[in-house]
């Protein structure tokens, strides 16, 4: 019989996490396949935990991880894939934001041989302004990455045991999963729904985490910042030529003039405004590269169920 893996990150979802699993089996079971459920607890401070204990408890097929710490959603997700066994993984979130309705969908076009089924939500119902600035990010992002992310599409896909796999291949410590999803490629089906509101609870992303993960998504594919570093420093020394130049020839046709407050104080903050400027997009990769080398594990693991997990011979711990 095949086995469908069900991953979902948590972070303080107390509120929702019994709330998803029996959403979530009104729809699995319909399906004649193995399900398991694979909740992974990102260092919540509620009572997440202690909930995911007693549905493991009254369900063989619920497991958990619990980590040692908040180590962030792209940690959580890579646990997620690394303990699951099926012959396909569905990412999911546990607010019920991604609808579990879908599942049987997504398993039937796998099924048909698609590797990766992705959803993909409208932005019905969403604030204007933040749909405005979802959709300028996504234009600028696209024409800076070397893969193409769509507006819409999120963590919420079915993936087979090869594009699985093929991920897990993929060991930096710096992730992106959306970019990681697009690299791999594979056979693709997308389905589209609508915008759903969060039942319970408030939304983990802040205003800066969304900004920092934009950054991430930025240099995470891609070195056009640093090109555009080197042709904007051209750019500028060529202005600068042109300028000498410029100044020379007045000088030779007016003679010597005052020098001028503005145009010292101009350059020096025009310049010294790249130059910062360049100097931070050449030390975010620098330090991308130092976090690379030091080869720490993406997350520890204070706390899993008891499932003894091998895949090819290596033991998950």
């Amino acid at each position: 019989m095949k086995k469908l893996s069900i991953v979902v990150p948590c972070y303080n979802e107390q509120q929702n996490a019994k709330d998803f699993y029996v959403e979530t089996q009104k729809y699995v079971q319909e399906l004649p396949i193995a399900v398991e459920y694979v909740f992974v607890d990102d260092g919540s401070k509620d009572q997440t935990l202690a909930i995911l204990r007693d549905m493991a408890e009254q369900d063989t097929d619920v497991h958990y991880i619990s980590f040692s710490r908040n180590f962030g959603k792209e940690a959580a997700i890579l646990a997620g894939f690394q303990y699951a066994s099926g012959d396909a993984v569905i990412l999911i979130d546990a607010d019920l934001q991604h609808p579990p309705s879908l599942i049987p969908t997504m398993w039937r076009h796998f099924e048909e041989g698609y590797d990766q089924v992705i959803a993909k939500r409208n932005r019905i119902g969403e604030k204007f302004v933040r749909r405005k600035l979802t959709n300028l990010y996504y234009k600028l992002i696209n024409r800076l990455v070397d893969v193409t992310i769509t507006d819409g599409v999120g963590d919420f896909r079915l993936l087979s045991r090869q594009a699985l796999d093929a991920l897990l291949k993929m060991t930096e410590y710096n992730r992106f999963s959306k970019g990681l999803f697009s690299w791999i490629g594979f056979h693709e089906k997308v389905i589209e729904y609508d915008n759903q509101l969060r039942v319970n609870g408030t939304s983990k992303w802040s205003f800066s985490s969304l900004l920092n993960y934009g950054m991430d998504g930025i240099l995470s594919f891609n070195n056009k910042p640093l090109r555009i570093a080197i042709y904007g420093g051209m750019f500028i020394t060529l202005s600068g030529f042109i300028y000498i130049l410029l100044t020379l020839i007045n000088y030779f046709l007016h003679g010597i003039d005052t020098p001028g407050y503005f145009t010292t104080i101009s350059a020096i903050i025009v310049l010294g405004g790249m130059q910062l400027l360049f100097l931070g997009i050449i030390g975010e990769y620098i330090g991308r590269i130092y976090y690379e080398t030091k080869r720490r594990p993406q997350y520890l693991v204070k706390e899993k169920s008891n499932k003894e997990q091998t895949d090819a011979g290596r033991v998950f711990q």
